[in-house]
Order: structure tokens, then sequence, then C-alpha cells
């Protein structure tokens, strides 16, 4: 029994639909029925809201000339009738795949049946008549409906009837094609899409060809994105003649492109693709990327049919059937990651080309600590400077030793400044900044802000003079995660005349430079950009322990960074609120934070973003290299004295 919930928002609540591919006998539609019936208690049992079956599977597809049987035709009216009635007193809407009649015309059809009965019939617009497929010998298009014509009677009763039927399940427009409706240039369902509609539900029986799986499901992905929607596909399979064709039985739900879940290949039994999908962030997407909802002279008009109240799992619900990246901006795949890699150092790189070409600069200073960001700004401008023709030389990367700076990071400055060829500087500043906490009445035993940020200062002051000398700009090092937390010193290392970095999370960061490690061919440099990656992240401005290791730990200050972009992303990506934004935290580091500890460092995230927005006010120029960039130029636009209060309000609560 489904009951509507009303706690906690909308936001909060997720759509669980299936695609299910069911064993069918050709014509045997006493047995199709009761294998649906089968499949609907399931999919009650597993509280799903949308339930998709095969195109024709009360009948099965390659029924060829027997759709000419009035025996056959007649049963499966009073299937499609008892089928529905499956579904009373649920909150399951289904759609199955029917041959209906209608004023002397055969249809092949969807049916989507809720709350006991018929809620509307919609028929294929686009029939193949090619190669292996002869549904023009049987049936007609929905094109051949008569204007004004939207109401059809199966067994006497009569239903909404029409291509322009939108079913509201769970607060959800969802529009209805068939097969080949999507294949074609502008489908039924890009149409209803544009016209409100978030979920599209195709019915299909295709057979499968070599090459033609892949094809599908970078058909179905795309189609997803395109229309910014969930897209539930699900295909004929065991059971379909094997005469000419073979059917194995796809399933798939897509989300704004990317596959949720999908079937195993040739898989004979009855199976369930099954995801809880985010239907309010696509309406958020569509609100938010305004081309989506411009205006079309050739949208029709829209009947919206509400379907059965149902009760939606909601971010909290310990089974949502969803998979929660804890890396967003890192692919899961290996392929992938190398791919992405390789593309982000292109873009980084082509920026700074484009930045020295356009200013006739032939010289940068990049200051150079040893650690991940400075590292990957340094691999950056090798690249940018290899491009150009230029020799590495006029790359003069510098390295500041101060108070907290360790030998496991000075040796790996040196290293890789040696190994890449470019002009190895060292300038100490201690002495510098000494002199400076004389001159303002700084006790240098209290290893304060003031401590801290003199040093990052000397270093920018230093990098700035010395790009003055050369006639050439200031590189800087600073990553998006940084920015978001204002974890820089601002008119220090907040500062350059170009940042590589800026749009780069630091979760990312890591991978690139362990990636140029794998690739580089140089194993004294691989080994020193490996050691770079596994160091602890610091900003090294507190004295080291007498063991000479790292003391000040950025992730024991302000938290760890894998937590920190996922807060990033789903905060300006996603645009999620705390309560969400924490619960799919706490799934996607079950085991590894527990509640205390995600609440404790997404309040601090709150905090330091809404606080530290002046900083990105001022920020360099720099290219943006993924969806999430917080320039002030570009994607991100905030006041800087914006208020948090309902942020952190909320985020206390939980």
């Amino acid at each position: 029994m489904y009951h509507k919930q009303t706690e906690h928002t909308m936001e909060s609540k997720y759509l669980r639909v299936a695609a299910v591919s069911a064993k069918v006998k050709i014509g045997d539609i006493a047995h199709n029925l009761a294998s649906l019936t089968e499949i609907t208690n399931r999919a009650i049992s597993g509280k799903i809201n949308l339930l998709v079956a095969p195109e024709l599977c009360l009948t099965g597809y390659t029924c060829g000339d027997l759709f000419r049987q009035r025996l056959l035709l007649d049963k499966v009216e009073e299937a499609c009738i008892q089928l529905a009635a499956a579904t009373e007193s649920t909150g399951l809407t289904m759609i199955f795949g029917a041959p209906l009649r209608h004023r002397q015309k055969l249809y092949n059809c969807a049916v989507v049946a809720s709350g006991g009965v018929i809620k509307g019939v919609v028929p294929k617009t686009h029939l193949p008549n090619y190669n292996e497929f002869y549904e023009r010998r049987w049936f007609a298009s929905a094109l051949e409906i008569p204007s004004g014509d939207s109401m059809i009677s199966i067994k006497g009763i009569n239903f909404p009837f029409g291509t322009d039927l939108l079913f509201k399940i769970g607060g959800a427009l969802t529009a209805v094609e068939i097969c080949e409706d999507m294949w074609v240039p502008v489908s039924p369902g890009s149409k209803a899409s544009m016209a409100g509609a978030s979920v599209v539900a195709n019915l299909s029986a295709s057979p499968e060809l070599i090459g033609k799986r892949e094809y599908l499901m970078d058909l179905i992905r795309n189609q997803s994105a395109r229309c910014r929607c969930v897209y539930v596909y699900s295909s004929a399979g065991a059971g379909e003649s094997s005469t000419d064709l073979v059917f194995s039985g796809i399933t798939a739900v897509a989300e704004d492109g990317h596959i949720l879940s999908q079937s195993t290949p040739f898989d004979r039994n009855e199976h369930f693709s099954i995801a809880d999908t985010d239907i309010e962030k696509l309406s958020d997407d569509r609100q938010w990327y305004q081309t989506f909802s411009e205006p079309s002279r050739d949208l029709p008009a829209m009947r919206i049919i509400d379907c059965a109240e149902t009760c939606m799992p909601d971010v909290a619900d310990p089974d949502l059937r969803r998979t929660v990246n804890p890396t967003p901006f890192v692919p899961a795949d290996a392929t992938g990651l190398a791919s992405r890699c390789d593309e982000i150092f292109s873009i980084q790189a082509s920026g700074l080309v484009q930045r020295l070409e356009a200013t006739g600069c032939k010289n940068l200073s990049v200051g150079i600590s040893g650690g991940l960001d400075s590292t990957l700004a340094l691999l950056v401008a090798v690249k940018a400077f290899d491009i150009l023709g230029i020799d590495r030389k006029g790359i003069h990367a510098i390295t500041m030793p101060g108070f907290g700076t360790t030998g496991r990071t000075h040796s790996n400055a040196w290293e890789i400044m040696r190994l890449l060829g470019v002009s190895a500087i060292e300038i100490p500043i201690s002495k510098s900044v000494e002199q400076h906490f004389s001159d303002i009445g700084h006790n240098p035993a209290i290893h304060d802000i003031t401590y801290e940020n003199s040093q990052a200062r000397e270093r920018t002051q230093i990098l700035m003079d010395h790009a003055n000398q050369t006639s050439g700009m200031v590189l800087g090092t600073g990553d998006l995660s940084e920015l978001a937390l204002g974890w820089c010193t601002y008119n220090g290392d907040q500062i350059s005349m170009y940042g590589v970095n800026a749009s780069v999370p630091k979760t990312l960061v890591r991978y690139l430079v362990r990636h140029y490690a794998n690739e580089c061919h140089d194993q004294r440099l691989a080994a020193a950009l490996l050691d770079i990656a596994d160091t602890p992240i610091s900003p090294e401005l507190v004295p080291a322990d007498e063991n000479g290791e790292i003391t000040q730990k950025t992730e024991d200050l302000v938290g760890p960074y894998e937590l920190h972009d996922f807060f990033i992303y789903h905060t300006i990506r996603s645009a999620f609120r705390p309560y969400k934004i924490y619960h799919l935290a706490l799934k996607a580091f079950d085991g590894k934070y527990d509640k205390a500890t995600v609440r404790h460092w997404l309040k601090t995230f709150y905090r330091r973003f809404f606080s530290q927005q002046f900083k990105r006010s001022c920020m360099p120029d720099g290219p943006k290299v993924g969806s999430v960039c917080l320039s002030p130029r570009g994607d991100w636009r905030m006041p800087s004295d914006a208020s948090s209060k309902l942020w952190l309000e909320e985020a206390e609560s939980l």
C-alpha cells in the first residue's frame, strides 16, 4: 500500500522508476497477462512509482499476421482492463504495450494504467517499414488519427487517446513514445519534454545486431541529456520469435546524460532496471538553463492526466536505489579518468597559450612549494611553452622556503624543477619576514594569522617583482576548492596575473598530477610527482615538528577536501539545499565519515563559502575546465555580504 508523504520538501524526493523485460509467449494472452500481473505485484512490493514494460508485450511483438485475428484483439482488450486493475489501491503507474483497434484501424499502443484503471492510451507515431520491419502491414500511425479524435474505446469504455497525453506521477509529467519514435530526428518525447515532461518512457522491441547495443545506449543517454529528462527504456526479450531475429530484452534508465541502471546482455529471465531519479534537479536545471524552455511554435497543446498518488523515496531512505559518487569531479572508470585528465591539461594549457600570445609574454614567474597545486601549475606552464615552441627556461620556477618548509617538499620542488628543464630559483623568505615582523611589531613566537599571512604575502611580492624584472607575468597556483573555502591569503597567493587552476578542484588536482606521472616516461620525475601526490596538503606556514614533518595539515583545519568538493559540486552545480547534500554525503561516504563529522564540516563549508566571497570577487582570470566555476566574470555572481543564515540554520537542524 502506498501513502502520500509530505515531510521534508519535494526536493529531497526521488521518483522510483523501473524498466522490465517480460518473458512472453507469442499470441498467448493469458500467459502474458499472468506474467505481467506477477511483474506488477513485484513492482508494488518494490515500491516502484513507474513501471515500463516492452512494446506489444501482451501479445508479443513478432505476432506477424496474427495481428489480423479478431480473437487475439478481443482478448487483448480484456487483458488491458484486467492488467490495469492490478494497480488498484497502489501508488504504481504501469505502462505496457498492446495492439488496439480504433475506427477500423489497428494501432501499436502504450497503455497507461494507475489506480486500477486505464488512464490513457498513446499510439506509436513512426512505424518502421524497412529491412526486417513491416509494421505498416498491420498498424496505422498516430499521424492518421483525425484531428479532434481524442478518445479510444476498450471493451465499450472510452479512454483518452493520442500523442498529446502527459501523465502526472508523483508531481512529474511523463510522456510516452514507442521504439522507432526515439530514432527519428525530432522525437515525440523531445517535443513532450519541451512541453513540460521530465520523464519519457519508451516501449520498444529492438532486435540485436552487431554493434547496435552500444549505439542504442548512446542514443538513450544522449536523448536524456538533450531533453534534460529521465528516459526509461524497455525492450522485448525472451519468448519473441527467433525465426529471423533475436531479442535480448534491453532495459535501461538514464537521467540527464547518465545511465543509472541497465540490464545484463541476453538475460533470458524477467529482469528490472530500477533507479531512483532526481526529478527536482532536472526541473531546477531546466529553470537555470533557459534555452531549454525557449518558446517554440511547434509544441503541441498537451492534456495532463493525474495518476494515483504515490509515495516517493526520500534522500534519507536507507534503501535509496541510486549510486552516489563521492568524487563527482572525478570519473569513476580508469579509462574515463585518463581521458578527462588529458582534456583538462589541454584546456589549461590552451588558456595559458592564448594569454601568452595576446600579451607577447615569454616569461612566467611561478612559486613552487613542492605541493600539489604549484606542481600542477608548473606542468601546465611546461605544456604551454612546448606548444608555443618557447624555451622552458622562460619559466622561472621559484621556490621560497620559509619557517614551515620541510625537507620533503623542498627536495621535491627542486627535483621537478630540475627534471622539467625550467629556470630553477631559490629565494628564502625567513629573513625578510623576520624584518617585517620587526617593522610591524609582531612577536614571531606567536604563530597566528599574521605570522602565516606575512609569509604568503612575502612570496607573492617576490613573484610579482621578479615578473617585473623579466617582463613576465605571475602564474597563479590556487585551485577551485581553496577559492570556495577562502583558504588563501588575500593579496597573497589569492592574487596572480593568470590562474590556471582556478576551476580545478583539489580532488582532481591530485589525479592530474598522478596522471602526468604515469604518462611522462621519466622514472625520476614520476617518482617525485607521485611523492608530491602522497604528501599531506599544507601551506607550510607553521614550523615542522622535531622530526621535520609537516605539522600544519590543511584538512585537519578546514576539513577533508573530498567532503568539501562534494559539498561544492552539489551546492554550485546541483543547487541542492543542506538537507539533501547532508544525506547524499552520508550515502556517498558510508563507513568513512559519521553523521557528526559530515554535519560539522558541512557547517564549516557554508560559513567559509559565504564569508570568503570577497576573495572570489577579485580573483584573477583563469580558464574554466568543468561545469563548476567561481569566476565573478562567468559562472558565479554573489554579493560579498550575502547572509549564510538560511543554509546554516538548516545545517544546524540536521
